[in-house]
């Protein structure tokens, strides 16, 4: 059986239909726009920017985040395209596998989930961190750890991971509705930060935008492990500012754009997809990157990058705390809290859909992707991703696997740009309400960058990555391959058609 095999277009919209394992269409254009800006949206916008001006850019972070979210952009209309051609569940797992063949398909599901279940995992940690900050605004001493039985234990990772849990179980839009209400909170809070940060901003900050680069002595890049893939391979000694430290910048700062990707996984739950999808993706995009661009520009005229480098813990209260501006930390407290929670959402969402298609497909067991009849909503494996989740953020240390979900996103990227490409030669048929233009020309460019921002990635976060695949391969080809529905339907064409074949053979020995 080849690796190699495709699912069909047609296979794939069919199977969204089978009774038992399909969703419900409930989400509009307002919806994905919504949960775009609120997977966007996080802790990243309020600490994401702080970091990446202070360790690599300077004050021309600005310019990493317009490269980051260019470059999402590129990659966003590879899956718009896609999106408005094959608009059921899987994302990126379902594109790639009806172009590039089921291998690279299980490869790129198989990144997704890391990339997913890594980022609730890592954000509702945070979340139980912040919510006690908060408690201690009001001087409500309330630890964010518990110790049962030996163990400590983050209890608000677990109170939030199964609310939404549940809310999900319960229905799709009812959790974009609850989403929205967050939503709306956190991008007020932001847009506060950006108006009364500007009364601060000192234009001498700017200057010089692009810091001359200089030797890393100490800290990120200074040994093997924390250069990038890209030094280690040319032996380029790690540096900081200058080109090379903004598009570093660009690279970490890419982590604030994470979330579209999984909108596109709820293809199947979208009414009108073919026009919905891309106007909610392209909205929220929008409204993501001019946030982060004001938040960026306030940020580095507050004050000089270099306070921002000598803070290893900086983040937008940084920079309010060094003009004595430090009441906004309250605020800004606040607005992380309601940012995360928005995010773990939508991320246990993606998380579930995307093992929801690759179960359906019996690359894992079929049986995760029946849904309840009522709601139509895929309760078994909504609860055993909530509760993965839950003891992943609970009980371990997860902040050290942040830079995996990174790699987890832009592998994805590429792929799909790739498959754009693959699509439109294969077929050109194809009804799309929504094309890439200048394809395959920006299709192209985009799985260019996004392949460079992986290489700008430190060599310790490739080496989980390639341990993270070499697990992925051995699920495959113990479990995935030989369950295929693909493959076990291509075995029995191939049976049916040589027994005809043997059946012609006797008949005509007869005959003789």
């Amino acid at each position: 059986m080849s690796l190699w095999r495709t699912k069909s277009i047609e296979s794939s919209i069919e199977d969204s239909l089978e009774k038992g394992h399909s969703l419900k269409r409930t989400l509009g254009t307002w919806d994905l726009m919504i949960m775009g800006v609120a997977v966007a949206v996080g802790a990243g916008i309020f600490s994401v920017g702080a970091k990446a001006a202070g360790s690599y850019a300077g004050p021309s972070v600005t310019l990493a985040f317009v490269l980051a979210a260019v470059t999402c952009a590129l990659a966003i209309m590879c899956y718009a395209e896609f999106a408005s051609a094959v608009p059921v569940a899987g994302s990126a797992y379902t594109f790639t596998y009806a172009t590039l063949g089921e291998l690279l398909a299980w490869i790129i599901g198989w990144d997704l989930i890391l990339e997913m279940l890594t980022a609730a995992a890592v954000i509702a940690k945070y979340w139980g961190i912040y919510l006690s900050n908060v408690f201690a605004l009001w001087n409500w001493d309330i630890p964010a750890t518990i110790n049962v039985i030996g163990l400590d234990v983050s209890w608000g990772a677990f109170v939030i991971v199964a609310v939404f849990t549940t809310l999900l179980v319960l229905g799709t839009q009812l959790s974009a509705r609850v989403a929205s209400v967050f939503t709306i909170i956190k991008v007020a809070i932001v847009l506060f930060v950006i108006v009364v940060g500007a009364f601060f901003i000192n234009p001498a900050n700017y200057s010089p935008f692009i810091p001359e680069s200089v030797p890393t002595t100490d800290g990120v890049g200074s040994d093997v492990w924390t250069q990038s893939l890209f030094s280690f391979m040319t032996g380029a000694a790690p540096a900081q500012y200058g080109i090379f430290g903004l598009l570093a910048g660009a690279s970490l700062v890419f982590f604030a754009f994470i979330g579209f990707d999984v909108v596109a996984t709820s293809a199947e739950e979208v009414k009108n997809p073919q026009k919905t999808l891309p106007r909610g993706i392209f909205a929220g995009l929008a409204i993501v990157t001019v946030l982060y661009v004001g938040v960026s520009l306030v940020l580095t005229g507050m004050v000089p990058y270099t306070v921002l480098a000598d803070d290893p813990n900086a983040s937008l209260a940084t920079a309010f705390i060094a003009v004595g501006a430090g009441w906004a930390a309250q605020v800004i407290s606040i607005g992380i809290l309601a940012g995360l929670t928005t995010v773990i959402m939508v991320l246990l969402l993606g998380l579930s859909r995307v093992l929801f298609a690759m179960s359906r497909d019996g690359l894992l067991p079929r049986w995760l992707s029946v849904t309840s009849e009522k709601r139509r909503t895929p309760v078994r494996i909504q609860i055993i991703t909530g509760a993965a989740v839950a003891l992943i953020a609970g009980l371990t240390d997860v902040g050290v696997l942040e830079e995996m979900i990174n790699i987890g996103t832009l592998s994805a990227f590429v792929l799909v740009s790739i498959a754009v490409v693959v699509l439109r030669k294969k077929r050109p048929d194809l009804k799309r309400s929504f094309k890439v233009p200048l394809s395959p020309f920006l299709p192209i460019l985009s799985a260019v960058l996004c392949f460079w921002l992986m290489l700008n990635l430190t060599t310790l976060t490739w080496a989980r990555f390639a341990v993270w695949l070499a697990l992925g391969f051995v699920v495959y080809f113990a479990y995935g391959r030989r369950h295929s529905l693909v493959g076990i339907n291509a075995k029995l064409i191939v049976d049916a058609t040589r027994r005809e074949e043997i059946e012609r053979e006797e008949r005509s020995l007869k005959g003789k």
